[in-house]
């Protein structure tokens, strides 16, 4: 099986001419868009013009971007991508110069639902031309935009690639050999006690190389975010997050507000697991993803079997499409040198393909990592026709596939295994929840410190750390073991790096309970529901999460109903605990 993926389908290389053909038709592309834009027709005509031009313009720097983008996770150093990564974001930039000028001029139509409703294509986008209506009071003034973005390249966006850089070529001296951090990281899953300690170690003491440019790129990017919150007028970062989220502020509140019920039950899991390990003080940082009970290792000949055997039952159309997103080589499996950490899956909405990156090395984790992958491109795959700008869904939904695969490869399993698996894969499972609520629930408190923080000065290495280690004792409580946490968890994580994208956090756990929940709904309707849930997939980009989830039933604004999600993880921590006494 070949383990990198392919992506000749956009180019053969950065030596292809249509790459060269691309770059040289987007500045004819970004005049055709401002050609629309000035055209002095009626708003009709006007706004179908912009939508075929924009299109256009779009498609061609996703390809090009994508392209870039996806070849320096794998290979951080390659110049080509570098190069073809800088050109697309500096023309990004004037692209995003004529969307907000679009915004402007959708906000200033006092007629817009008439026009809407006499054109059968922007009716087909009525709740992107709406939202971006409401999105215009909020545009950057017209005349310091195009510096604002400018400066963004040498600002946010230069200490998003460093930081990556750093990542990605970072060495973790592991028992005289040095090794990439995401190999060092993947070892907390070893069978081997003194293996999982000595990896903790190795990469707590390794961080000493890059912990000062991670704090320089991680306040730069914060405060960037601070600046841009206020230009375009949201009270808070949060504030600005939650818009582009299509989320309000009583959903939010109302997920946190049930969190915090239920962490002492996850905190119970946490000690029950320290005790079964030998600890006596809860679990040490390096034994959270601990093996516990008997478990298989997989090949990815295996994991690829796996897959399409348990997920099949859900549907065999999703069997065929995983079928096919390994045989057309859309996955990058393994971990490199060169090749960032963690996993990811990328739309390329042109080609109706999905591209994954995972770092597989046989456990039963790195399986469930597959199938969540897999959620996001079966998410993609169903919405196949849309416009592009409908595609766009919120991070919150965004989880919601890659959830409820995991959820389904877990209920599977665990239906059909043996006596002496049961442990291993309700522990498994409760691992990634614990994950997905309480470091998650970390990593929320963490940001919000620094983005109080920010505007008074930047954080130090020390300061972030210590804040780092109260946002965990506040998650985890004594859970975890007080004197053995995880000080660089900001360091290791990319999700506080990515210029204009923050709060990159509550997104999982709204995700994982609301996939809980829309799971739920499966096992009470059987096969009846696969459309329902494929239609829903289909409409996340189309609407609010509020009234998405209610289209299923679901009042995501009570917090009974996430309640109820974190119910169904409680009986399984009980579940768990019982078989540990045993």
């Amino acid at each position: 099986m070949q383990d990198r993926w392919d992506l000749s389908f956009m180019y053969e290389g950065f030596d292809d001419p249509k790459m060269a053909a691309d770059l040289e038709s987007v500045p004819g592309l970004i005049e055709s868009a401002k050609a629309a834009l000035d055209a002095g027709l009626p708003p009709k005509e006007k706004l179908e013009g912009l939508y075929d031009a924009m299109n256009n313009l779009e498609r061609t720097l996703e390809r090009l971007g994508q392209y870039a983008w996806m070849t320096l996770a794998v290979d951080a150093l390659n110049p080509q991508a570098a190069q073809i990564a800088g050109k697309v974001e500096v023309l990004g930039n004037d692209a995003n110069l004529i969307l907000s000028a679009l915004k402007r001029y959708i906000g200033s139509l006092e007629n817009l639902d008439e026009v809407i409703a006499s054109s059968e294509k922007l009716s087909e986008v009525a709740f992107a031309l709406r939202e971006m209506a409401d999105e215009a009071r909020h545009t950057i003034p017209a005349e310091i935009e195009p510096w604002i973005l400018q400066m963004s390249l040498s600002g946010g966006s230069a200490f998003s690639q460093l930081r990556d850089k750093l990542d990605s070529t970072h060495l973790v001296t592991f028992r005289g050999e040095d090794i990439p951090l995401s190999a060092a990281r993947a070892k907390a899953y070893d069978p081997d006690p003194d293996v999982r300690r000595e990896a903790y170690e190795a990469e707590i003491a390794s961080y000493a190389k890059m912990e000062l440019p991670m704090s320089y790129c991680l306040n730069s990017i914060k405060q960037e975010a601070i600046t841009l919150a206020k230009a375009r007028g949201y009270d808070s970062v949060l504030d600005m997050t939650l818009s582009g989220s299509r989320m309000d502020r009583e959903t939010l509140d109302a997920l946190w507000t049930a969190v915090r019920e239920y962490l002492p039950h996850f905190r119970r899991y946490l000690r029950t697991k320290a005790r079964l390990l030998g600890h006596e003080n809860g679990l040490p940082f390096y034994d959270l993803f601990a093996p516990v009970g008997q478990s298989s290792t997989y090949t990815i000949e295996e994991a690829h079997d796996k897959l399409l055997r348990e997920m099949g039952k859900f549907t065999p159309d999703m069997a065929d499409f995983m079928d096919n997103a390994f045989k057309q080589r859309w996955i990058d499996i393994y971990p490199r040198e060169g090749k960032t950490g963690g996993a990811f899956c990328s739309s390329i909405a042109e080609y109706e393909r999905s591209m994954v990156m995972t770092n597989f090395q046989g456990s039963f984790s790195d399986v469930s990592t597959l199938a969540h992958e897999l959620g996001h491109a079966w998410h993609n795959r169903c919405m196949t026709g849309l416009p592009s700008i409908l595609r766009n869904y919120p991070m919150p939904l965004a989880e919601t596939a890659s959830i409820f695969n995991e959820t389904m490869l877990s209920h599977q399993c665990l239906a059909s295994c043996k006596p002496e698996e049961e442990l291993y894969l309700l522990e498994n499972g409760l691992m990634e929840a614990t994950q997905t609520v309480v470091d998650i629930y970390s990593r929320f408190l963490f940001e919000q410190e620094v983005v109080d923080t920010r505007p008074d000065h930047a954080m130090t290495v020390d300061e972030l750390k210590d804040a780092m280690l109260r946002a965990q004792d506040a998650s985890y409580g004594d859970g975890l073991q007080a004197d053995c946490r995880h000080p660089y968890m900001w360091a290791c994580k990319s999700h506080y790096y990515s210029s204009g994208l923050n709060f990159y956090n509550f997104p999982y756990a709204f995700g994982l309970l609301f996939g809980k929940g829309v799971f739920a709904q499966w096992l009470e309707k059987g096969a009846d529901f696969v459309p329902v849930y494929n239609k829903l997939l289909r409409s996340c980009g189309s609407d609010t999460v509020a009234n998405v989830a209610a289209s299923v039933g679901i009042d995501v604004r009570s917090a009974d109903f996430w309640r109820s999600s974190l119910e169904v993880i409680r009986k399984d921590i009980d579940r768990f605990c019982e078989l540990c006494e045993k």
